[in-house]
């Protein structure tokens, strides 16, 4: 439950065994919680001992094109970090997600700290719309204390690689920057990089786990 008058869906991929953590992960602007892509990272974090909350956004559970407020939006991220809580009361929790899902997660965290949340993973933190390089988008991210990983594809069309070098650099020993060699927004490599779409996330995967099992959950 978001607020008194909005509720939205959210799915739990469990791993096998115990969970060393569990991460909250949003959707981005133009697919739901549903999408294939956050799909295969939900299960594929369950694999390797991170439950896995994907949530919506209420806008998309109205079935609407057009992304919530971010007030609204920031509300849905802490009702979701919340609920995931209180399903895994003794895990440090992990938060993040796809694109917007990222921006409106960090956003919420730079506003108030998210209870339980030991570090932020973004899927390809849009840092300016395709086109028009900018650091406007980052200027919230100084406010962040937590550890904050970023996974950027090198053909990335809202993050440029420039920018968003500096911009991980500028957060100093708090933030670590993942290339996805030749990837886009959406982590997809051309045929002549030689590398299946599975190895790509899977090398993903790997990090974001090794990433995680170095955080102090303190």
């Amino acid at each position: 439950m978001v607020d008194r008058d909005t509720t939205v869906s959210a799915l739990v991929d469990a791993p096998p065994g115990p969970p060393a953590f569990a991460c909250v992960l949003a959707h981005g602007a133009g697919a739901g919680m549903t999408h294939p892509f956050l799909q295969l990272v939900a299960e594929g974090l369950a694999a390797r001992s991170i439950a896995a909350l994907r949530y919506q956004f209420p806008y998309m559970e109205r079935g609407s094109r057009r992304p919530d407020a971010p007030k609204l939006a920031h509300a849905a991220v802490r009702a979701a970090v919340a609920d995931a809580a209180q399903r895994w009361p003794r895990l440090p929790l992990l938060a993040g997600g796809k694109s917007y899902g990222a921006r409106m997660t960090s956003q919420a965290q730079a506003a108030a700290p998210l209870p339980g949340v030991a570090g932020l993973v973004f899927l390809g933190f849009p840092l300016h719309p395709a086109g028009k390089p900018s650091l406007d988008r980052a200027q919230h991210l100084a406010a962040v204390r937590l550890p904050m990983l970023f996974v950027q594809g090198t053909r990335d069309e809202l993050a440029d690689t420039t920018l968003i070098e500096s911009t991980v650099g500028a957060l100093g020993a708090r933030a670590a920057l993942y290339w996805v060699s030749d990837g886009d927004h959406s982590f997809r490599v051309p045929a002549r990089a030689g590398r299946k779409p599975d190895t790509v996330l899977a090398g993903v995967l790997d990090r974001i786990a090794d990433w995680a099992g170095r955080l102090d959950p303190a």
